[in-house]
């Protein structure tokens, strides 16, 4: 008897500037990755934003009160209404790869996540890690050259114009090629 292959499955963020498409490490963060996926599943990222960009660092997203302008001054501090545990691991927070958003806790994701634009080594073992831009690396250094202003927290990191994440597919990785 053979055991049923998983298909390899990817995301495919589509925003205003392009499409990315990232890659899971379900190997050093298995609940991290099937909550990035139950949530995408969920139709739960479509129609965020990321709204907050730091030149030469990381853009986050996955805030669902960036859905409503009216809310901007809260963003950066939404959820889904629950809260993971941390899955640190030896992933290198290098260009292009993909890590939970968090408070002080180490325990505090839920649902933002951000993609490194550098190396943030400073991070490693800090925050989980959890994926990669396999496609897109162009998409992902026009939204890290967006010009910014200061957000609520005086942070230069609110993108001037609002940057959409449209939607966020999980597919299989054969049907991108």
């Amino acid at each position: 008897m053979s055991t049923p292959v998983t298909p390899d499955e990817v995301a495919v963020i589509q925003t205003g500037q392009g499409a990315i498409v990232l890659e899971f490490w379900p190997d050093v963060a298995p609940k991290t990755v099937e909550n990035f996926k139950k949530l995408a599943k969920q139709g739960f990222y479509d129609g965020t934003a990321f709204h907050r960009i730091v030149r030469g660092f990381m853009v986050q997203g996955g805030d669902p009160l960036t859905k409503e302008a009216s809310m901007e001054s809260r963003w950066g501090t939404g959820d889904p209404g629950y809260k993971i545990k941390a899955e640190f691991n030896a992933k290198a927070h290098q260009r292009g790869v993909i890590s939970m958003a968090r408070s002080s806790n180490p325990d505090s994701a839920g649902c933002q996540f951000f993609i490194c634009l550098g190396d943030a080594s400073f991070l490693d073992r800090q925050y989980t890690a959890f994926g990669r831009v396999i496609r897109g690396d162009e998409v992902l250094g026009k939204l890290g050259d967006l010009p910014t202003k200061v957000a609520g927290g005086g942070e230069k990191s609110r993108p001037v114009e609002r940057q959409n994440v449209e939607s966020v597919r999980i597919v299989e990785r054969a049907s991108i090629a």
